[in-house]
This record gives structure tokens, sequence and C-alpha cells, in this order.
């Protein structure tokens, strides 16, 4: 194999992040499960998204930006991330959110507002449409500008998340299994890529979100990050797994991620969201209770942020 070459990036987020296990989760479902503190990232609320920014904004001001934009839905934990992160190294966050999901100034909006953060909503079901209208803005606005797409997920972003299992393997830790959710493919594969580098004998779960085709997005992801890394090593599919955890729908809280997160702040006080961490943890507890877990293995759960969905999301429709 290549010698692994990370391209370089930003220094934005208190890292390494904290791993310690569940002891109390562990004890009633069976199995050596593990958290690793991706919502304490330092930036905002927390969330996976940090990692990617480190890169993409890197990228950014070596380009000459001034203007970033980025996407997703309304209470999107990405765009509010870009935001922060873009204002505390001096550029100016654009955000321009499809109107799905909650508008009101509540959650992740009421964050933008605090920040001062230009927000324009289309009702639009096409990212394309929302790529073109950046391109517009930034047009117009006479000053270079660079686009982030939805969830940081291209093969840049998607470095950030090989570097997370570099560096878990850094702090002494090898698993068996990682469980992350996945919404929009990089942290997922991220951590499936970084696993096949830095852990090749864990087994990496994508708990989905939305509906996307997972499959074909995390295997192209997967190879278009292994270029940037001058990782020269086989891409497939079966190298991960992947469960619909969506239930009802995308933002659209669960019955067993609603259970789960629960569960999460009763026995642990920690506190997930209804959209991604709680449906994903809700998919962990469904496999322990599955049997898919060994006594003897070490399971990681990645809690990839999202509080502010908490006070966004009505998990009441999750009944």
């Amino acid at each position: 194999m290549n010698a692994i070459c990370f391209p370089e990036k930003l220094s934005l987020g208190l890292f390494p992040t904290p791993v310690h296990e569940l002891k109390n989760i562990s004890n009633e479902l069976g199995a050596q499960i593990y958290i690793k503190r991706d919502d304490m990232t330092g930036i905002g609320l927390g969330g996976n998204k940090v990692r990617k920014l480190e890169y993409l904004l890197y990228d950014a001001k070596e380009k000459g930006a001034r203007i970033v934009f980025t996407t997703g839905g309304a209470q999107s934990n990405h765009a509010m991330l870009t935001a922060a992160a873009a204002n505390k190294i001096g550029m100016t966050p654009i955000l321009i959110l499809k109107k799905k999901g909650v508008t009101e100034k509540k959650g992740n909006q009421l964050l933008e507002s605090v920040m001062g953060t230009e927000v324009r909503f289309m009702d639009t079901n096409s990212y394309d449409d929302i790529y073109v209208e950046m391109d517009k803005v930034g047009s117009a606005s006479g000053m270079p500008y660079y686009k982030i797409p939805c969830g940081g997920s291209n093969a840049l972003g998607t470095v950030g998340y090989v570097d997370c299992v570099r560096e878990m393997r850094d702090q002494g830790y090898m698993f068996d299994h990682i469980i992350c959710a996945e919404g929009s493919g990089g942290t997922m594969a991220g951590l499936a890529l970084g696993a096949k580098l830095f852990m090749p004998d864990c087994r990496v779960t994508g708990m989905m979100v939305d509906t996307d085709p997972f499959d074909e997005i995390t295997v192209r992801l997967m190879k278009e990050a292994a270029k940037i890394l001058n990782a020269d090593i086989e891409i497939k599919r079966s190298d991960f797994d992947l469960i619909d955890m969506c239930g009802p729908g995308y933002a659209i809280a669960s019955e067993e991620g609603n259970k789960a997160v629960s569960m999460m702040a009763e026995k642990e006080g920690i506190f997930l969201d209804p959209v991604y961490t709680g449906k994903a943890f809700a998919g962990l507890i469904q496999m322990a209770k599955e049997g898919k877990f060994k006594k003897d293995e070490k399971i990681l759960f990645l809690h990839s942020g999202g509080a502010g969905g908490l006070f966004a999301i009505d998990m009441e429709d999750g009944k």
C-alpha cells in the first residue's frame, strides 16, 4: 500500500474527542458499548461536521473565497456549524436551505439567528436548484465564493472521518464494530475507509436516516477520498453494512429513535437527537437484541451531535 498522505486542514475543533464505555447501557444490552463524543468538537453545539469543515474551509481559504455557501434542510446541523466555523475564521456564510422541516426560529434556526447568519429558503426538492442559486448569489456579490455540498459530504469532507478512525487508533482503541448515522454519506464513507486503513478487523454499519441510494454514495465517496489520501486499496460494496432506520421519514421522529434518545439520557446522561443519532442508536440496540455482537467484541457508537434538533423537532410525531 502507498503511504497515506492527508491533505492540509485548519485547526477548528477540540480534538481528540473523548471515547468511553457506556457501562449502564452495556450491562442492559449485554455487550461492550463505547461512545465517541463527536458532539464535543468545540464549535457551536458540537458535531461531526467540524472534522469535515477543517478540510473544506482550508480549501476555501486557499482558493481565496470570502463567502461560503452551504445547504441542507431547515434544521441542518451542518449548515449551522458551517456558519459558526466560517464566522470564526473571518468568512461570510450564506445558507440556502430547503424549505423543509421546522423553519421557525427554533433549534438551529435560532442559533443561526443569534450568529447573525444570512439564511435563505428555497421551496425545492432539488439540491441542484440550490447550487445554481448559490452561483447566482455569489456572482451577484462580486466576491470570490466557495460552495460546500449538503452535509459537507464530498471526497474532501469524507477525509475528516478517515482521520477520525486514525485518531481513535492513536487513542489506543481498536473496535470490532463502528455504528453511525448515515444522512448524507460522508461520515459513514470516511469511517468505512478509515476502518480499512487503520482498523482492518472492524465492521462499520451505517444507520440510514434518509432514503438516498447510500450503497452507491458510500462506495463513490470512499473511492474519491482514497484518491485524495493516495491510498491504493480496493473499495467495494461489501466493505460496509447499511440498515434502514429512517422510520416515517427524514427529519420525522420515530418511536424506536425516541426510545433510544430516552435510554441514552436516562442511563448515561447523554443527549441524542431524534433525527440522526437517536435513530442510529436505535439501530445499535436492535443489532444487540438480535445477537449481532459477540460477548468479547467492542462496539463503538459515533455521537455525531445534533443537539439543536431536540429543541425543534416534535418528538410526539414518533409515537
